[in-house]
């Protein structure tokens, strides 16, 4: 005989939380946030141009920190990669000479917790308060089922103001001008996939935890202190030496290289020479070429090797401009030099060389 409709049994209720969304958690994400602005919260966030500007041009960039953050997430430190988020945007938006404005964060993961969370948007704080521009908004995503347990994923995005007549073009760069290298603080946020299939057994969650708290340099860092080292925010620096010189063209280094990068703010018809003596990049660099073991033409291709940005400047300044970035902190030196393509008007060229083996 069936039971009667009374006698059976009624399903519980389900909530977004047992979907595996904690919107209460969202919640105190948020106004963990507004302690560094009020504002932040709602659907958008409002920002006013800077008065005084003549003709302003407004200057956008995104980017994110890559397989960096599998580092962060294995080493469980997560308090740097919100800088490197910072800097990874910033730094494209000052090689144009533009000022940031605002900031916005975008934070993805499977199940949202608290301490991670609050480490890596304090470093978007950080981030921001070096490149003296507010932390506007974002958004927080908590997408079970998109990202296996312990993983996150990072974006950014900014918008910064520059004038017309001041923006780093490239344009005026001539044969005879000097090539600058502002120098890196390691790996920045590139080639890491290419560093944890060397350094970290491909990747595998036990052996590269232990690979991350070896020692490879006597009385050094640990290699998790070298690879999460964060990318450093050259927007201070960058303006003050643009408000006093002028700067003919500014590239950023990242993935691609020193050639893969300089090549993408010169003007057709010139060529530029790196003389790769002229520094030495620090040992992290040393041991991903030795450990690998990778080839130098492709350390170049996938690494910084110790430069962070390049600048493009006459000769006749040349050493006032380096001798004032070092005074703003900044490892800063002659690295090459432009001269004359074959063509007129072939596309520019950046070759790499050493001077000793000349």
């Amino acid at each position: 005989m069936a039971p009667a409709a009374s006698a059976r049994r009624t399903p519980r209720p389900l909530t977004y939380a047992q979907a595996g969304v904690d919107i209460a958690a969202g919640d105190e994400l948020v106004d963990f946030l507004k302690a560094v602005n009020p504002a932040i919260g709602g659907f958008s966030g409002l920002f006013s141009l800077p008065s005084g500007l003549r003709r302003p041009r407004l200057v956008a960039s995104t980017d994110g920190v890559g397989t960096k953050l599998l580092i962060a997430q294995l080493a469980g430190r997560h308090e740097t990669v919100g800088i490197d988020l910072v800097a990874m945007v910033v730094n494209d938006l000052v090689v144009c000479g533009a000022r940031p404005l605002f900031f916005l964060d975008y934070f993805a993961t499977g199940r949202l917790k608290q301490h991670e969370a609050r480490a890596v948007l304090k470093g978007v704080i950080d981030g921001c308060a070096q490149a003296n521009c507010p932390l506007l908004g974002g958004e927080t995503a908590e997408m079970p089922g998109m990202y296996a347990p312990g993983h996150y994923d990072l974006a950014g995005f900014a918008v910064g103001v520059v004038e017309a007549d001041r923006v780093i073009d490239g344009r005026g760069v001539r044969s005879g001008d000097v090539l600058l290298g502002m120098g890196s603080s390691g790996l920045h946020s590139n080639g890491f996939s290419l560093v944890r299939r060397v350094l970290l057994a491909g990747g595998e969650p036990a052996q590269a935890r232990r690979a991350l708290r070896r020692r490879p340099w006597r009385g050094g860092p640990t290699l998790a202190d070298a690879l999460l080292e964060p990318t450093r925010i050259y927007v201070k620096p960058m303006l003050d030496l643009v408000g006093r010189f002028p700067i003919k063209a500014a590239a950023h280094i990242t993935g691609g290289g020193i050639a893969g990068n300089l090549v993408r703010v010169l003007p057709p018809g010139v060529r530029a020479w790196i003389d790769l003596d002229a520094w030495r990049p620090q040992p992290i660099f040393d041991l991903i070429a030795r450990e690998g073991p990778v080839e130098e033409t492709e350390m170049f291709r996938a690494f910084n090797m110790g430069i962070g940005m390049i600048l493009v400047v006459a000769p006749d300044v040349a050493g006032r401009v380096a001798a004032r970035a070092e005074r703003l902190g900044e490892t800063c030196r002659p690295i090459g030099w432009i001269d004359s393509a074959p063509r007129r008007k072939a596309p520019p060229i950046v070759e790499l060389v050493r001077r000793s083996q000349q």
